[in-house]
């Protein structure tokens, strides 16, 4: 791959790569659990769905070239980054940070830094890819602590609500909470093309006198932030997560992570209920063909491969976490995620969404919290 001029992280914001018209996303094709054949499948659903995308490929190029080079409408959109290495599930991120420059891993994260990319995809270890991301790319100014930003399934209009933060980091004091409202708001309105979204604060009870102390000082930080474009609607309860009273759900990382893992479990329970159900008699299992099309459509609505992606929230650049063990599906919808946030600019429009409203954890500390 063709050497690029080693620039900031502040100077890559800022950047839209050049590649035809194209927009480029690097994809770490060796980290999932599928290995690079469910990536190159991914990125050619991709590529089938958007006429103007692009890819830099990251592994061993012996491996990669002949999965390409089966998909005729990868021809001539894809770049190749040869990497050796691979950062596994077990991998230390403090490990990773010391040993990684030759993985693919790392290696997807330079052409973004670069400016090569608009965006980057991995379905690796979460932790080495957040610890990889921090140090090359580096935080925004005025972003304490970075967030991962998922999409929930709910009940309004727009099909799905935004949580962050989903895993980043076990901690939030009160400033971070109110910076994540900010950067939720700032991708529900470049994600979900909402104007001006609502936002809950994730609590054990909807009443102001509930909640630890962090909770309680971040409801009176979010509250009188009036730069903000956003509506507040208060705490809200773990039960509001996938309802339409709220678009934005915010919260810690250890209570996000919990959230969504629980959520998943739910939902593969509820399905493999479903088929315990339907095969019980042959009453059943006519019933289950009679059901079969509004059943399909069930699936397909709360499908977690359709919203496969957490992103990287309050970055020099726009990083998508994949599901370790995402197919094809999963990877196009990572890929196609990461794709529409860097055509409509979103790294930019964080910046100076946060660059606007400044370090809420020195205006707390300093009295003059908007």
């Amino acid at each position: 791959m063709t050497a690029q001029p080693d620039l900031t992280a502040d100077q890559t914001a800022d950047q839209t790569p050049a590649n035809g018209g194209k927009i480029t996303i690097s994809v770490d094709a060796m980290g999932g659990d599928a290995g690079p054949t469910a990536v190159v499948a991914g990125i050619e659903l991709s590529a089938k769905a958007y006429d103007d995308i692009a890819f830099v490929l990251h592994g061993p190029v012996e491996q990669l070239e002949p999965l390409v080079a089966k998909r005729r409408v990868l021809q001539g959109r894809v770049v190749f980054s040869d990497a050796r290495d691979v950062v596994t599930m077990d991998d230390k991120p403090a490990h990773v940070m010391r040993n990684g420059k030759g993985t693919s891993m790392w290696s997807s994260l330079e052409t973004l830094r670069s400016g090569e990319a608009a965006g980057a995809v991995s379905c690796g270890n979460t932790g080495a890819l957040m610890a990889i991301s921090m140090i090359r790319l580096r935080k925004l100014p005025g972003v304490n602590r970075p967030a991962i930003a998922i999409l929930f399934p709910s009940r309004n209009p727009q099909g799905f609500n935004v949580m962050l933060d989903v895993g980043a980091d076990v901690r939030a004091d009160s400033p971070d909470l109110l910076q994540f409202a900010l950067m939720g708001a700032s991708y529900a309105r470049n994600g979900l093309d909402l104007d001006r979204p609502r936002v809950g604060l994730l609590n054990v009870g909807t009443e102001e006198h509930k909640g630890r102390a962090e909770l309680k000082e971040a409801h009176a930080l979010i509250t009188g932030h009036d730069a903000a474009n956003f509506d507040f609607v208060g705490f809200v309860e773990g039960s509001d997560i996938t309802s339409d009273r709220v678009d934005v759900i915010v919260t810690d990382g250890f209570t996000g992570n919990v959230a969504i893992k629980t959520g998943e479990g739910t939902a593969s329970l509820i399905g493999d209920l479903l088929r315990q159900a339907f095969r019980h008699s042959i009453m059943s299992r006519i019933a289950s063909v009679l059901a079969l099309s509004t059943m399909f459509r069930l699936k397909q609505r709360i499908d977690p491969r359709r919203v496969n992606g957490g992103v990287f929230l309050g970055l020099n650049g726009i990083v998508v976490k994949s599901h370790g063990g995402a197919d094809a599906t999963g990877v196009a919808a990572a890929v196609g995620l990461a794709y529409r946030l860097a055509k409509s600019g979103f790294a930019a429009k964080l910046a100076a969404r946060v660059a606007k409203t400044g370090n809420p954890a020195e205006q707390a500390d300093n009295g003059q919290a908007e």
